[in-house]
């Protein structure tokens, strides 16, 4: 059987090992497959640039994710089934946690809120980012009446707002929200991205009943000791997450990889086969058949290459809306920061109407990621809410973001930025944050069902299925179950 895979980001690459892996526990032939990607390197928005500067000092710097989930477990299978799990780094233990903006002060998220669900109250009655009336509106969260039945879906800020209060909604949960999937609160979808949440309104009646419940049984004794993130259900590779692909790479053998050749259409064939018509970067042209294609592009890139097959499937995958950001990275000399927090990053609501989104200190995360003189500051800008600053140049999103770094986290003013910082990269991802606004989950019903109906082709893009490393390695090992069925 021959497989094609077009794209070769974390979608393409772990689908190809999935199928390596699938075929030898199945005791099926090994697939032909051939992997084409249009750029001229792998990993799509990971990547990792390892730098070392004049005093002979390295600096490991993610572009984009620079660790993953254990849960779901996706991931860390992948990497147990490949034999690099015991590589794997662990958060520093001190550190971990997050903090919220208000004015020029970060203050601690409290201890055991996770996302929108309060699993320590002494945390939630003391913390200063809620005010009296705010509390007791908490408090009188499990006196909320569920949602009606024939509600199957709601925006996040109207799930919070009406489970929680506004108050908890501008203070704490859309700031969290937003820095991970850099939306807008009220367009995004509860059942789509926060299913587990959404489960416990329709099982238990309340988050606070949910809760409790779990703190009986245990499955909340993580989240009791998280404050916004449960960093200790994370991982890392010591060089960079550009380490995870090029091992998946190594897995499927560069000999089936194909760079800097672009698929410029896919024709359908008799017997259920596939002609792709493939353009290389001479602009050489030639084509090739297949049994089975795996579109693991992006959406946009996607949409194009299904258009003469499915045109509902290109439509409304081109009705997803996708979110832009940037990063900016700075490598700074820890003398130059008088504040610096003591958690692993810091998120900023939208009503403090701050250019910056979030910010992290991935060395703090991972010291091996710098010397101990230098901080690895990334600050994230852009996304639903302020595309516009994606419009400004690199030197000026720079200046933009150094100046409010002064105020949150003391960041030194008065000397040139090139004399304080070992590095600065502004990195850019455009159109790369799938946005599942609600009705989203009827969007990619459509779309399977027109994909379905086309035999021996599949669909593999986080702008259907889950934002996240692990969620996109579920996804891909369920695509090789598919080929291999």
């Amino acid at each position: 059987m021959n497989v094609a895979i077009i794209g070769g980001g974390l979608s393409g690459l772990s689908t190809a090992a999935h199928l390596r892996l699938l075929s030898k526990k199945q005791n099926k032939p090994l697939p032909n497959i051939t992997l084409f990607e249009a750029a001229d390197r792998l990993g799509g928005v990971i990547h990792t640039e390892t730098l070392t500067d004049n005093s002979g000092h390295t600096f490991v710097v993610d572009h984009g994710a620079d660790m993953f989930a254990t849960a779901p477990s996706a991931a860390i299978d992948l990497c147990e089934q490949l034999g690099v799990a015991d590589q794997l780094l662990r958060p520093n233990p001190l550190g971990r946690g997050a903090m919220i903006a208000r004015g020029n002060e970060l203050i601690p998220i409290p201890e055991g809120f996770v996302l929108m669900r309060p699993t320590k109250l002494g945390s939630m009655l003391t913390t200063p980012l809620l005010s009296l009336s705010g509390k007791l509106r908490l408090l009188r969260e499990r006196f909320v009446p569920r949602r009606a039945d024939s509600v199957t879906d709601e925006s996040v800020g109207s799930f919070v707002r009406r489970r929680l209060g506004n108050e908890c909604l501008n203070n704490i949960v859309a700031p969290l929200v937003a820095g991970i999937y850099t939306a807008d609160v009220d367009r995004l979808s509860m059942a789509a991205t926060m299913k587990p949440i959404w489960d416990m309104e329709t099982n238990d009646g309340s988050l606070a009943k949910a809760t409790l419940r779990r703190i009986r049984t245990g499955e909340d004794s993580t989240e009791q000791a998280s404050s916004g993130a449960r960093y200790e259900k994370f991982r890392a590779f010591p060089n960079g997450m550009k380490q995870w692909t090029d091992t998946l790479a190594d897995f499927v053998g560069r000999e089936n990889i194909r760079l800097n050749t672009a698929v410029r259409s896919i024709v359908p064939r008799p017997n259920h086969r596939y002609q792709l018509n493939i353009e290389t970067e001479c602009s050489d042209q030639s084509s090739q058949e297949f049994d089975q294609v795996v579109v693991s592009t992006p959406a946009h890139v996607a949409a194009n290459l299904l258009q003469s097959l499915s045109e509902e499937a290109a439509s409304t995958l081109r009705s997803i809306s996708f979110a832009s950001t940037a990063i900016v990275v700075m490598a700074v000399r820890r003398d130059c920061i008088s504040r610096l927090p003591a958690t692993f990053g810091f998120v900023v609501p939208p009503r403090e109407n701050r250019r910056v989104l979030a910010g992290s200190f991935a060395s703090t995360k991972f010291p091996q990621r710098a010397p101990d003189d230098h901080v690895i500051v990334r600050a994230f800008v852009g996304g639903v809410l302020q595309p516009e600053i994606l419009d400004r140049s690199d030197s000026e999103i720079t200046e933009v973001v150094r100046t409010e770094l002064g105020d949150l986290i003391g960041l030194d003013q008065t000397q040139p930025l090139e004399d304080i910082t070992a590095l600065v990269r502004v990195v850019r991802w455009n159109e790369a944050m799938p946005q599942y606004e609600v009705g989203h989950l009827d969007k990619v019903q459509r779309i399977q069902a027109a994909i379905d109906s086309l035999e021996g082709l599949h669909l593999n893009t986080n702008a259907l299925g889950g934002v996240g490393i692990a969620p996109v390695i579920a996804a891909s090992e369920r695509t090789a179950e598919r080929i291999l069925k």
